[in-house]
């Protein structure tokens, strides 16, 4: 099978468990596992490393009148609308000049980084009260989703994590051998270098 939308490549995770690239009786296992360490890696993270390839468009909840956040976008081309009457019409579009992408240069702590914030710094603010209901999404962008890029530390953490996922099919009790004290089970928690190489990465969401 290929890898679909995967932070590693096959052959990655070959020279990892030292697997020549001739041999290829284990390949759709090796696919699986890095689709699935990737998958975990969204999931912690609670972002995606890879573009959806087209321009989509989602609608958010500003936090404020001057500040939105949305999810990562591929560079800096968009379309940003908000609705004035909340009834689910997006009537206004801002210019380029009427919002800032943040961080500021695609750089966070030195990290290069996706937009994944707005500031309004022009002619509008962003409505997010509709009288009825309270707080309402608002703000429309339409962008192509996700990373231009793959970071190096989420594609070394997949390799380490497809790794031990592949691994893992030499213990399919959960049991990777006996010590001294008994059974060394498999941890059921992220790999700590993993969770080491991702952190800087990982979104906080809160939800109501």
């Amino acid at each position: 099978m290929a890898i679909t939308n995967g932070y590693a490549t096959r052959n990655q995770i070959k020279a990892a468990l030292r697997i020549g690239t001739a041999d290829n009786i284990d390949d759709d296992l090796i696919d699986n596992c890095a689709g699935a360490a990737s998958r975990l890696i969204d999931g912690y993270c609670n972002r995606k490393f890879w573009s959806v390839g087209s321009a989509t468009s989602r609608v958010y909840t500003a936090e404020d009148d001057y500040y939105c956040s949305i999810d990562d976008i591929a560079g800096t081309a968009l379309t940003l609308k908000t609705s004035s009457l909340a009834d689910g019409v997006f009537d206004v579009t801002w210019t380029v000049t009427d919002y800032q992408l943040e961080p500021l240069n695609g750089n966070l702590d030195g990290l290069t980084w996706s937009y994944d914030k707005i500031r309004a710094v022009g002619d509008y603010l962003f409505p997010n009260i509709n009288a009825n209901y309270g707080t309402q999404a608002l703000v429309q962008v339409t962008a192509i989703f996700g990373w231009p890029s793959v970071p190096e530390p989420v594609t070394q953490a997949t390799i380490i994590q497809a790794s031990r996922l592949f691994k893992r099919y030499d213990s399919p009790l959960g049991v990777a051998g006996f010590g001294d004290m008994g059974a060394i089970r498999v941890s059921r928690a992220l790999d700590p270098d993993v969770a080491q190489l991702v952190e800087p990465y990982r979104r906080m969401r809160l939800f109501a």
